[in-house]
């Protein structure tokens, strides 16, 4: 962030962020910069090795879902320790016939070739044709791969697959291979198919990078406007894609070690290459300043480095513990997702303070190549009180309390719809038509109706008693009198007769109200009320089940998680500008534009307005953890424009300037880099709108939506209105709490004024 002061009050000798972290990232610079040869070959080693690695490992991400201390989880360590084949789970393999019924001798065939493909591959434990399972039934077996069956017409079939392990255990492009060799019969027989479950998501190719293009072109425009320079348009582009390969294949490989969400690569990419040009762009511009005012180039790009450097690496790390503060919730694909999204901050904040230094130290001069014709000379700092900025911030000024108020109401009605939010769980449905999961949901709905895509298990602990048997058929009666029941398989019991499953088809679709309202009643009635008095123990789990206690751990979670990253910005603003105020209005912001960021998404994906427009059918659950990962990177970015603006306003305070007028010289210096980097985030952030995935549109227009009213109705508007309302009362702090916090400069100023001061002291005795 070019530009500002630390927030320390008048009279205050500051230090730097921690009496190394300044000088280390100025000598860093400076190596960059002179000797940008050994920084350059690290960084294309580093690409190229990363990149290898990754493609050899492959992608282990999936949606596999731990939550301890949960009903779907003790569903889950009763079949892993009793009945390990059914603990797998399966993955249904859906056929239709246009033309003919699924009996005839060519399409059974072909059924039975795609049964045998499956049982060869030495990824899968089981798989029985639905001819077979229903054989199976009829004679009262228990079906071998996880059951199958036949429409009513004999047009629809399905049969489960099963996996010897985890799907955590196998790579992307492993089942992508599982997934050809079981369709490829049924496709040459003219059959349509497809594999759902967790191997059908697992094999999806992934999403092309046309929203990745778009933000970048976007990106490029604003910097080329900003910069009328094509090299320094490019500088920030090339170093957040350099960054971006490195991070995306530590990701991963960090798959490999973690269950990370399969959405969480493509979070990766968001957030990496939003701060990764960002960050980039904070240094290039301070480096251009510099330069432009005659300093020595490669004194410049040390400067840059420890002083807009420093900031980055202060607003980045407030992002990457924001993140990693979500393993309070103690929910392991929620703690997955910020390691995630934090490894891409962290890679972005190395690219801006090592690489870019390099390339800038390679070009020298020619930084600046390129120049558009049509280029506007650069704003003095006399010319500052002369701009559009200018005159906004004088306006915001005189009308404070308009202002303020105005801004205030606006985000209040932007936030009403989030009293309706409504946490839901990811919905194969509304996935892109082509993929194979997507399609599997709609052959299994029409086949079967919509409920047999989320089938409930009931995992049933005996006590090997004589009348288990009995019990267990009471049970499944008692289960299939419920009104929102579509069918309930007969009970089946492992080898050992100590553990058995019961599966539940509902009637509604798995994301519904009405299957939450069944899987409640199980475990709150009907359960417990039919084992009462025998010596059996059930649980309810399955994916169904596992996404609906996630949707409840989330809700029970989210308060904590929340408080913490609020205290958190509060003590780091607290201890940065030694002002109580200032912590309290950040706070009180960001909760805002964190509140009208949800109330968007209430109102396009929950309620379904212009949802077409965004290229969904009507409306679509809100994923439960989508608003959880958004609140700790929203609260993070928001900290670096909060930073940028009120360090700019407390420099023009030290200078001697009112609050009125610190705060219009303040904002008209910033609000042109902030507004700017809000763009390039916002572009970022919305082109993923475009993608096929309703989970990653939903961070996509959450998070761009956040960015711009952050940028603009808060830091241009309701923040400046709000200092000037307050006055002196900005910096109010209490002399106890002064002399016991540490001084701090979050740009490193200190160190740049004893570098300052040598040099004058050198020039003197030279003289």
């Amino acid at each position: 962030m070019p530009g500002g002061s630390n927030g320390s009050g008048p009279g205050h000798q500051t230090t730097d962020i921690t009496p190394q972290v300044t000088p280390l990232l100025y000598r860093l610079g400076g190596f960059a910069a002179r000797r940008p040869a050994p920084v350059l070959i690290v960084w294309v080693i580093l690409v190229i090795g990363l990149a290898f690695a990754g493609t050899q490992a492959g992608s282990k991400a999936s949606n596999s879902l731990s939550l301890p201390n949960t009903g779907s989880q003790e569903a889950t360590d009763l079949l892993e320790k009793r009945f390990p084949g059914e603990a797998q789970g399966s993955s249904p393999v859906v056929i239709r016939s246009a033309d003919g019924e699924l009996t005839s001798a060519a399409n059974r065939q072909a059924v039975d070739r795609s049964v045998q493909a499956a049982r060869n591959s030495p990824f899968v434990l089981a798989a029985e044709s639905p001819f077979e399972a229903l054989a199976a039934e009829e004679q009262g077996r228990s079906p071998k791969g996880g059951g199958g069956a036949i429409s009513l017409n004999q047009k629809t079939a399905f049969y489960s697959v099963t996996l010897k392990q985890q799907i955590t255990a196998y790579t992307n492009a492993e089942m992508a291979d599982l997934a050809d060799q079981i369709n490829a019969p049924l496709n040459e027989t003219g059959l349509e198919s497809a594999v759902g479950g967790a191997i059908g998501a697992a094999a999806e190719k992934p999403a092309s990078d046309t929203s990745e293009l778009i933000g970048i072109m976007v990106a490029i425009v604003i910097l080329l406007i900003a910069f009328g320079s094509a090299v320094s348009m490019l500088l920030p582009i090339v170093t957040a894609l350099l960054g971006l390969a490195v991070s995306i294949n530590l990701i991963t490989l960090a798959s490999h070690l973690v269950a990370i969400p399969s959405v969480g690569p493509t979070l990766g990419v968001m957030i990496g290459l939003g701060v990764g040009i960002d960050y980039s762009l904070f240094v290039l511009s301070r480096h251009r300043e510099q330069a432009d005012g005659g300093m020595d180039l490669k004194e410049s790009v040390a400067r840059s480095v420890a002083t807009s450097g420093s900031a980055v690496t202060f607003a980045g790390g407030t992002v990457i513990i924001a993140l990693l503060s979500l393993a309070v919730a103690q929910i392991p694909i929620i703690t997955a997702m910020g390691y995630t999204a934090a490894i891409a901050v962290v890679v972005a904040i190395l690219a801006a303070t090592t690489l870019l230094p390099a390339i800038l130290g390679l070009l020298g001069p020619r930084y600046d190549a390129l120049r558009l014709p049509f280029r506007r000379k650069e704003v003095s700092e006399a010319d500052h009180d002369r701009t559009g900025w200018a005159r906004w911030a004088r306006r915001v000024a005189k009308m404070k309390w308009t202002s303020a108020i105005g801004a205030l109401a606006i985000l209040l009605v932007l936030a009403f719809p989030v009293l309706s939010l409504e946490l839901g769980q990811v919905d194969t449905a509304d996935g892109p038509r082509d993929a194979q999961p997507t399609k599997a949901y709609d052959l299994l709905s029409s086949g079967f109706g919509k409920g047999s895509n989320g089938p409930i298990l009931v995992a049933v602990e005996l006590d090997g008693k004589p009348e288990d048997k009995a019990d267990l058929a009471s049970l499944a009666r008692e289960i299939k009198k419920q009104d929102n029941v579509a069918s309930v398989s007969a009970p089946q019991l492992n080898d050992s007769a100590t553990a058995a499953t019961i599966t539940v088809t509902p009637k509604s679709a798995p994301p519904s109200q009405a299957t939450q309202k069944l899987v409640d009643q199980l475990r709150s009635e009907t359960i417990p009320k039919s084992l009462d008095g025998t010596g059996l123990k059930a649980f309810v789990g399955g994916v169904t089940a596992g996404y609906i206690d996630l949707a409840d751990e989330i809700a029970k979670k989210l308060p904590l998680v929340i408080a913490m990253v609020i205290a958190l910005s509060f003590l780091l603003l607290l201890i940065a500008f030694r002002s109580i105020a200032i912590p309290v209005q950040a706070a009180v912001m960001n909760l805002l534009g964190v509140a009208a960021s949800y109330g968007l998404l209430v109102v396009v994906f929950q309620w379904g307005w212009a949802a077409s427009a965004i290229g969904l059918a009507g409306a679509v659950p809100i994923v439960s953890f989508v608003p959880l990962i958004m609140f700790a990177i929203l609260f993070g970015l928001s900290m670096d424009y909060e930073v940028f603006l009120v360090s700019h306003i407390d420099e023009e305070r030290e200078g001697g300037a009112s609050t009125t007028d610190a705060v219009v010289r303040g904002l008209s210096r910033s609000a042109k880099v902030i507004t700017s980097a809000a763009l390039i985030m916002v572009a970022v952030f919305g082109s993923f709108v475009l993608t096929d995935d309703p989970t990653v549109k939903q961070f996509g227009l959450g998070l761009a939506f956040a960015i711009a009213i952050d940028a603009t109705l808060i830091r241009c508007i309701l923040v400046p209105a709000v200092m000037v309302i307050m006055g002196k009362a900005n910096w109010w702090l209490p002399s106890w709490l002064d002399r016991a916090l540490p001084e701090i400069g979050i740009e490193g100023t200190a160190f740049i004024q004893k570098l300052d001061a040598g040099a004058e002291q050198e020039t003197s005795s030279a003289k």
